[in-house]
């Protein structure tokens, strides 16, 4: 319980500390919420989505799952990107994986989990697809690394093709999607290459962010 009592105490020193620092936060917080983007990354908890992007609380809607994957039956990651794009209107949709992810490094090496090897199989698939990439790499750590970035062009691609993305792009809503990697060791987001801002740019940019990945060394 003491480490509990931990978290309420942290609780109460952080909310004492804002409303110091700014009285009117909390009023403003509990009345309005109007981010721009929706962060779908992995539950990692190394990965906290508004301090990697500077954002204050209210600023990015968030979700998160083992190895940040969008799939198409997954109602509960469906039910976010739909809350967000038609109600709350955002204009960005970032998917997030992170270099080090433990759920790709599992997929990757058949290493089993539990009842989260079902999950980790849509990652499977995505190792399946790209095998001709992931084989000619003989570096385990960098191939556990391309894995990563070819795991988030493909949720980009599935995200894109949702009938939530496509009939938001149908009625004229401004709304991009783009794939990111963050790095665990500087802290810093590597881009995929991988913009769309429509159902045209989809193949180009799906493409053309595979194109990019790297088949030796780092990305940067």
């Amino acid at each position: 319980m003491k480490d509990v009592e931990k978290l309420l105490q942290n609780n109460r020193d952080w909310a004492d500390r804002i409303q110091q620092e700014d009285p009117a936060f909390f009023d403003r917080l509990s009345t309005q919420q109007h981010p721009e983007y929706l962060w779908i990354g992995c539950s990692d908890s190394r990965v906290p989505a508004n301090q990697i992007i500077g954002m204050a609380p209210g600023e990015v809607f968030v979700h998160r799952n083992v190895a940040n994957v969008v799939a198409h039956t997954d109602l509960n990651c469906l039910s976010v990107i739909q809350y967000a794009v038609d109600q709350l209107k955002v204009k960005h949709i970032l998917i997030v994986g992170h270099y080090g992810c433990g759920g790709v490094h599992a997929s990757l090496n058949n290493v089993r989990v539990g009842l989260a090897d079902n999950w980790l199989r849509h990652v499977g698939d995505v190792a399946q697809k790209h095998a001709a990439i992931l084989d000619a790499i003989d570096d385990p750590d960098l191939r556990h690394a391309r894995l990563c970035e070819l795991n988030v062009i493909e949720q980009v691609a599935n995200a894109c093709q949702s009938t939530i993305v496509r009939d938001a792009w149908a009625r004229g809503q401004k709304l991009t999607v783009h794939g990111w990697v963050y790095s665990l060791r500087d802290g810093r987001v590597r881009e995929m290459g991988i913009d769309v801002d429509s159902p045209e740019a989809l193949q180009p940019g799906y493409e053309k962010a595979l194109s990019f990945v790297p088949r030796k060394g780092k990305r940067d």
